[in-house]
């Protein structure tokens, strides 16, 4: 079921970019994630800080509106601080951020759109040790903002805050959501 809806999602956001259309742009980023869950019973919960990688497409529509579909890794959760040992929940997730773009100034821009995760694996790690986490949903769904700056060459600096919207917990009364602020640098073709 996870791989048919992630190959619907994909087909459908980068299929009509083989129209060919100039000023489609592809390209790459990578940077730091600075990752919590939030909700019920995380007062003793610290972010954990990991990255994100992952490809992007900008499609203008306008001078001033772009959408920018992308489909990132992102290593997401949070950490506890166990007896001076981290207790490590991580949380890998394979996102598509649906991202629409509004140039306020030459080069730089805002940024707001939904974001579908899909859950790659899900650990708890102590002093060495991993074990998987159970009760994790699969899917995730968050809201990005954020704000980007784009050079002439290429060249561009993006920081952005997804919020959580869905509840990470498959099981019990918990409701705990994502909450990740993500610094990337990239370059677009």
């Amino acid at each position: 079921m996870k791989k048919l809806i992630l190959t619907a999602m994909a087909v459908a956001t980068f299929g009509f970019m083989s129209a060919q259309e100039e000023g489609i742009r592809f390209g790459a980023k990578a940077g730091l994630n600075i990752a919590s869950i939030t909700g019920d019973d995380t007062d003793d919960l610290d972010s954990r800080t990991s990255l994100h990688i992952g490809a992007v497409a900008e499609i203008p529509i306008s001078e001033k509106f772009a959408f920018q579909p992308e489909l990132l890794y992102s290593a997401q959760g949070a950490k506890q601080d166990i007896g001076g040992d981290d207790l490590v929940l991580a949380l890998d997730y394979l996102n598509l951020p649906l991202m629409a773009k509004y140039y306020v100034a030459e080069g730089f821009s805002l940024q707001a759109g939904p974001q579908v995760g899909f859950l790659l694996s899900s650990k708890v790690k102590l002093d060495g040790d991993s074990v998987d986490a159970e009760g994790v949903n699969d899917i995730d769904f968050g809201l990005n903002f954020g704000l980007g700056y784009q050079l002439d060459m290429g060249l561009f600096f993006d920081g952005r805050y997804n919020l959580g919207l869905s509840n990470i917990n498959d099981e019990g009364d918990s409701d705990n959501q994502n909450g990740v602020i993500q610094f990337s640098v990239g370059y677009k073709f």
